[in-house]
């Protein structure tokens, strides 16, 4: 565009004119920050024209000519691409280019998004991958971006995972989630799994772990069968959008151990019948959590007082003691069994331990009394523990009444034959 004017007899032109303009990477991001050999990420560029006005306007004279320049500072871009960074014949590289992309006035920026690849088996470390931005009739713009590599992983560890775990009831475990990466993961689930074991929760949801830093997760776990067994927890998060998985396998021994049980203190191996006699029993809790709701229940053909005997509840390693009383007012001459059975609520599940039972004689005679010396084994069926030792009042009484009954002989001995002789 031209336009001529005339001052006095002067004759000046005003021309216009694209001047090279101030093209610039004013901003970059890459997500996520730190990559994975094999993940990808989002690179996004911000392309400013940095000039402050949209023209600029130059005058020249020659004799009596003057000439004004105005000078647009817009940009055209023709291209921008993404030039990769390779080393070991592994490279970090852009899927896209963007060309023809148009005109960026003085001022003005553009932002633009490229997907960047990491080759899988890529060394870690610290790449520079060139922004390349063709500007025409201007300056060419070439950007060095700094992209990180790294190999560290997000893995699990066991914090209280034992070796064994009782088939009755559950047991918790705790499992640690460890984020060993300078950048935050997201989407972080654990999920745990289990040939004959049941885990509450089925899986869980930690969300964001940011680096250098773990959460604890506390399974429960309750056994269906006894034997060796493979718990296998599976560790998925995303760096980014890119999926990962870590696997932890943990081998554990499933057996019947009762480790809440009653432990038979106290027992009459004979009753008289009609009589009575007393059991003592102590009911310990030999898990690591607490449980409520615990309920004793004798189970016997005879009258037990009190047909249940509650506790309520009993923190880890709580010991607590109940007696039963016995009639033999019900049952034949003969052997009877008593058994006892614990059930309690772990959680907002409900257990039963299996029967620890015991035999005992109704008989004609006094009854006598045992004291076991451990706690009856949970399938045991009439084994009776030591006799208890008679107490010493016990023996003092019987020599008493043995000479008490001697002394009465030799008395009736005496008159018998006294009478004799006066006959």
């Amino acid at each position: 565009m031209i336009c001529m004017l005339f001052v006095g007899l002067g004759l000046s032109t005003v021309s216009f004119v694209q001047a090279s303009p101030a093209i610039m990477v004013q901003q970059y991001q890459v997500s996520p920050e730190i990559l994975m050999p094999g993940d990808s990420a989002i690179l996004t560029l911000v392309i400013l024209n940095g000039e402050a006005v949209a023209t600029q306007t130059t005058t020249s004279v020659s004799g009596s000519e003057t000439t004004s320049t105005l000078h647009t500072l817009g940009a055209s871009l023709e291209e921008i691409s993404i030039n990769p960074a390779i080393s070991g014949g592994k490279q970090i590289r852009a899927t896209t280019r963007y060309e023809d992309v148009g005109y960026l006035a003085a001022g003005t920026s553009i932002q633009v998004n490229f997907k960047l690849q990491v080759d899988a088996n890529m060394s870690e470390g610290t790449y520079f991958p060139t922004a390349e931005i063709d500007v025409l009739g201007g300056t060419d713009v070439s950007y060095p971006l700094m992209v990180k590599v790294s190999n560290s992983t997000v893995g699990l560890l066991q914090k209280s995972v034992p070796s064994k775990i009782s088939k009755g009831g559950a047991t918790d475990i705790i499992i640690t989630a460890l984020n060993k990466r300078d950048n935050t993961i997201s989407d972080v689930t654990i999920t745990p799994s289990g040939d004959t074991i049941e885990c509450i929760p089925s899986s869980f949801f930690v969300g964001s772990l940011a680096g250098k830093t773990s959460q604890d997760i506390v399974f429960s776990i309750k056994p269906l069968e006894t034997g060796e067994t493979d718990l296998t927890f599976t560790l998925t998060y995303k760096n980014g959008e890119n999926p990962h998985t870590n696997t932890l396998h943990v081998p554990i021994t499933i057996v019947q151990t009762l480790d809440v049980a009653p432990i038979i203190t106290n027992f009459p191996i004979s009753i008289t019948k009609g009589g009575s006699s007393r059991i003592n029993i102590e009911v310990y809790n030999a898990k690591t959590e607490r449980i409520t709701g615990v309920l004793v229940t004798p189970i016997c053909n005879a009258t037990v007082i009190p047909s249940q005997y509650f506790i309520g509840s009993m923190d880890p390693d709580d010991v607590f003691s109940a007696s039963f009383d016995i009639y033999a007012d019900t049952v034949d001459y003969g052997t009877e069994i008593i058994g006892f059975v614990v059930s309690f609520k772990q959680g907002n599940e409900y257990y039963e331990t299996p029967v620890v039972s015991k035999t005992f004689d109704v008989v004609t005679g006094p009854g006598v009394s045992y004291q076991s010396s451990s706690a009856s084994n949970g399938q045991s069926s009439g084994s009776n523990s030591a006799l208890q030792t008679p107490s010493v009042m016990t023996c003092v009484l019987s020599i008493i009444l043995v000479i008490v009954i001697v002394i009465v002989v030799v008395i009736f001995y005496m008159r018998y034959r006294k009478r004799r002789r006066s006959a």
